[in-house]
């Protein structure tokens, strides 16, 4: 073999040996980023969570049925689920009567129409407030001495991570103002995942308040953070001013 063709066949076999490499570190970091995204929100690899959907809300509504907006955002976390490589139990609001903890749980809808959700808020963010109603102004999110009130131009997503007692899997609260915000809410969760681990650790608790700009003209597609209220979330009613 002459010397240019061993300088050849070393060239190509350097090549693959950089190529190869190059592979298997971007294989590794996608296999990171994976176990990260599995890790925020408690789904294993062949790991099952529970989805709970609200009841449809409105005149003429039927109870078995959720609106147009949430089917939107239970596809959204299909997607997310299926990306986790684990499997999704979709129930209705009131037929979720088991435990936290076993499972990831992901909970969709204001407590009027989400009896789970009405129960996670008094459990795990006592601080929180989220009402509903026809009568202008009804529609309010509060949390310590700050209120967030639905109208014509903007309405609200409390987005939440609850922490389930001896590092259990984690429950998720989506609970809008209306449809639209619940699936702004579902998307928001899904595309902002690592922003939020990054800004609230990965297995702990945390709540903010999403605001959806101008839903009649845009939907759920421009939204942003209105407030992190994580701290006041977490606190009983009073224990501020009893700790003053």
């Amino acid at each position: 073999m002459t010397d240019n063709v061993l300088n050849v066949v070393l060239g190509l076999v350097a090549s693959a040996i950089s190529a190869g490499l190059g592979w298997l570190a971007q294989a590794l970091r996608r296999r990171r980023r994976v176990e990260q995204v599995r890790e925020f929100f408690g789904l294993p690899a062949g790991g099952e969570c529970l989805v709970v959907v609200p009841r449809s809300i409105g005149e003429g509504s039927d109870a078995g049925t959720v609106t147009r907006r949430d089917a939107y955002a239970l596809m959204a976390l299909a997607g997310l689920v299926e990306s986790c490589g684990a499997r999704a139990e979709i129930v209705a609001h009131d037929s979720a009567n088991r435990g936290i903890g076993a499972r990831t749980e992901f909970c969709i809808g204001g407590p009027v129409s989400n009896e789970r959700t009405a129960a996670h808020l008094a459990w795990g963010l006592p601080g929180a407030l989220v009402t509903s109603g026809a009568d202008p102004g009804s529609n309010v999110i509060v949390v310590g001495d700050r209120d967030f009130t639905a109208d014509q131009e903007q309405v609200h997503a409390l987005l939440a991570r609850i922490a389930t007692p001896e590092g259990g899997r984690p429950v998720f609260l989506v609970a809008g103002q209306t449809g639209t915000a619940n699936q702004a809410g579902v998307r928001y969760l899904v595309a902002h995942h690592r922003e939020l681990a990054r800004a609230h650790g990965r297995n702990g608790t945390f709540a903010v308040v999403l605001r959806v700009v101008k839903p009649k003209a845009y939907g759920p597609d421009l939204v942003e953070v209105a407030a992190d209220v994580t701290a006041e979330a977490v606190l009983r009613p009073g224990a501020r001013s009893g700790a003053a």
